[in-house]
């Protein structure tokens, strides 16, 4: 059975404290804004590596694609449309 946004949005919120989280998607393919302090200090790689942990082994088995934007809360309210 293919995931919801919403049940994509619910594993990430469950492992990973976020200020902001939309995840929109098809079942198969999802695309998330995720803000969060966790990512304070991290380059993009391990702001993304945070997230695939926060979804484990629902990354390899449930979900075929997530494109994701990770920002601080500052890089957020700086910019929350860019």
């Amino acid at each position: 059975m293919m995931p919801t946004p919403e049940q994509v949005r619910q594993y990430i919120a469950d492992n990973l404290e976020c200020e902001t989280l939309q995840v929109l998607g098809d079942g198969a393919h999802f695309e998330a804004l995720i803000v969060s302090p966790a990512f304070e200090g991290k380059r993009l790689i391990a702001r993304h590596q945070l997230v695939y942990s926060a979804l484990g082994e629902r990354m390899k088995a449930e979900i075929h694609a997530l494109s994701m934007r990770t920002l601080t809360p500052a890089e957020y309210k700086a910019n929350p449309n860019g």
